[in-house]
């Protein structure tokens, strides 16, 4: 694995999901919040800091994917055990967030073999739109940023199925249908 510090941020995330669950399970909010908020600045920090350092790569893109997936999902199994009524009452949301991510990622894997790694722009806001979402739900248990969020992942989750679509092999960092549609000519 080549060491630089995009990776690292993302290698990062991944090491510090195990703890953001222990968090939970322990019943640290604080410790919770703390670590979440670390995930989350280095999830906006790390693909800032490659194209800053002209240090982009497949590796990265892969590392920052699972990077993500780690990140969602251990936070919603700390956040079950430290909010489980919150997490009940959005418990609809939190499903059809969790079906918009995978539709197009088994999509990706049923064409690739490989889950997509594409970070759009409209990835990257989406990003933004649910990680804003989930702090304002968690930290003042209200839920209407975090339900745009999730609407907005309708727009995403048919981008990447588009890219996917039009590849004819897999590809990371694409910005948008539109460098899709360019790469294929």
């Amino acid at each position: 694995m080549k060491w630089n510090i995009p990776n690292l941020l993302s290698l990062f995330r991944i090491i510090a999901a195990p703890f953001l669950l222990l968090s939970g399970w322990l019943g640290l909010p604080t410790l919770f919040y703390t670590i979440f908020l670390s995930m989350l600045i280095s999830d906006a920090l790390d693909g800032f800091i490659a194209r800053m350092l002209h240090q982009t790569s497949a590796l990265g893109a892969r590392l920052d994917t699972y990077g993500d997936i780690l990140t969602y999902l251990s936070t919603l199994g700390a956040a079950w055990w430290l909010w489980p009524e919150l997490i009940r009452n959005e418990l609809y949301y939190i499903i059809a967030a969790a079906l918009l991510y995978a539709v197009p990622a088994l999509f990706s894997l049923a064409k690739f073999g490989k889950l997509a790694s594409y970070h759009t722009r409209i990835t990257k806001l989406s990003a933004v739109l649910m990680g804003a979402g989930v702090v304002i739900l968690l930290l003042f248990k209200e839920a209407l940023l975090f339900h745009w969020a999730v609407y907005f992942l309708v727009i995403e989750m048919l981008e990447n199925m588009i890219i996917t679509f039009l590849l004819k092999e897999e590809q990371t960092n694409i910005r948008s249908v539109w460098h899709a549609l360019k790469m294929r000519r």
